[in-house]
């Protein structure tokens, strides 16, 4: 389990066909020694096995699943993506609980600074960002405004719902030092639902779900 809260960014430098499934190659010194062959990790808030360590570099293997649900096969070499390791046992939840199962991808189609840049008190490093992103249909149902969601791994927190347009706040700490400063519209995001909200919206469709009614008339269609 992740938290959200990006450790670092690491930069893609490699993507190898292995006969149906793609190994990525990422650049990571700082979080690459820390890791053990067979780790966890969130890159882009994917959860990942690390494979083939060394203290400057990680591969991982992506599988169909992965491939068919994420950004991670549409990725060039040199592009930044975040990472963290899943949250110790009794440690501080700083974000949100997230899984690493992206739900599905998004498109960014708006990020821009609070404040007018052309203003003579403008600094980049200090103002904050808006940032909007489409969401599927199909992932709609579980935006809430307010509630929080796992962009690019990264726990936000969801401003305005707008049609099939999410609007959020971010602090510039988080532009920095995550991959959302190198992004440009028209870039697919992968999208993680809070799992609260999922298993809030799971239970509320079953309450709705009328009864099964074992009756004379239901055993007498049946052949009973």
């Amino acid at each position: 389990m992740f938290t959200g809260i990006i450790e670092q960014t690491g930069t893609l430098i490699g993507i190898q066909d292995r006969g149906g499934i793609q190994r990525i190659t990422v650049e990571a010194p700082g979080i690459a020694s820390r890791l053990r062959e067979g780790d966890s990790l969130s890159v882009s808030g994917v959860c990942l096995t690390a494979l083939d360590i060394n203290p400057t570099y990680f591969h991982a293997d992506l599988a169909q699943e992965t491939l068919d649900r994420t950004s991670l096969s549409r990725l060039a070499p040199g592009v930044k993506v975040n990472l963290e390791l899943p949250v110790a046992a009794g440690s501080p939840l700083g974000g949100h609980i997230v899984q690493g199962h992206v739900d599905g991808t998004g498109v960014l189609t708006l990020l821009k600074p609070v404040n007018d840049p052309t203003s003579s008190d403008f600094h980049k490093e200090t103002t904050d960002w808006i940032l909007e992103v489409q969401v599927p249909e199909y992932l709609r149902n579980w935006m809430i405004s307010k509630g929080s969601v796992a962009i690019e791994g990264t726990s936000l927190t969801i401003a305005a719902v707008e049609g099939d347009v999410i609007r959020i706040a971010v602090l510039p700490l988080t532009y920095w030092r995550t991959n959302l400063h190198s992004l440009v519209p028209g870039a697919p995001l992968n999208i993680e639902a809070d799992v609260l909200v999922k298993m809030a919206w799971q239970r509320q469709f079953e309450q709705q779900k009328p009864e099964f009614d074992l009756s004379e008339s239901w055993l007498v269609a049946n052949g009973y």
